[in-house]
């Protein structure tokens, strides 16, 4: 009798265990960014939030991208916005109506990471290159629209792994400012070094995270 309430005891424990982790990094589905057969394994990538949209015509339209040759990097032009809000703006629209507007994630001013939509799916945020490429959203403190440190080593990380994940070279690593000539995102396109820095800096994540693996 022990020995059955002591392996029941244990079974108890592992479920809670496992339950534990379902919450903490979600379900392992291929639309979950920790999707991978083995759950265990570890390729580098940073957590993300994932808080996909509610499927709408305006923010999250379900249209099926085609293969990933690029990802295009924006800031939110909002200065001292959050991920979360910028997230939950997006989520709005499919009330309000008022813009065609998402991206794939958005990066924090504390390094947090929200994933809107699958990197299957279309985003409405970069134009005609939406239907090849994965959109990160930046957010930033200051009007000239630099990132902070968090929020840069976030980025760095994101955008290095998905280059990985992808199989998406960082020289097609690219700003909306090189698809449409918008000024976007604003301080990477008015400091060209800055933005050579943040490719050098992506090109110097990957190989140390090769070299690892």
């Amino acid at each position: 009798m022990k020995r059955f309430t002591i392996v029941g005891c244990v079974l108890v424990l592992i479920l809670t265990a496992v339950g534990i982790l379902y919450n903490v990094l979600g379900s392992f589905g291929e639309d979950s960014p920790y999707y991978h057969p083995d759950p265990a394994y570890d390729d580098g990538r940073p957590y993300i939030d994932v808080q996909l949209l509610t499927p709408n015509q305006y923010s999250r339209p379900c249209i099926a991208t085609n293969k990933i040759k690029g990802i295009v990097i924006h800031y939110v032009g909002n200065p001292g916005s959050t991920a979360q809000g910028n997230r939950d703006y997006f989520e709005g629209l499919k009330d309000t109506g008022e813009a065609y507007a998402s991206s794939n994630f958005i990066v924090g001013l504390e390094g947090e990471i929200i994933q809107c939509i699958p990197t299957n799916e279309i985003a409405y945020c970069s134009n005609e290159r939406n239907i090849d490429t994965v959109s990160i959203e930046v957010c930033h403190e200051t009007a000239d629209g630099k990132f902070n440190t968090y929020t840069y080593q976030s980025l760095v990380n994101l955008t290095g792994w998905l280059c990985m994940y992808l199989d998406v070279s960082p020289k097609n690593v690219i700003r909306h400012y090189d698809v449409t000539g918008k000024i976007c995102p604003k301080y990477y396109v008015e400091h060209e070094d800055a933005w050579e820095t943040f490719i050098d800096d992506v090109k110097v994540w990957i190989r140390t995270e090769k070299r690892r693996q």
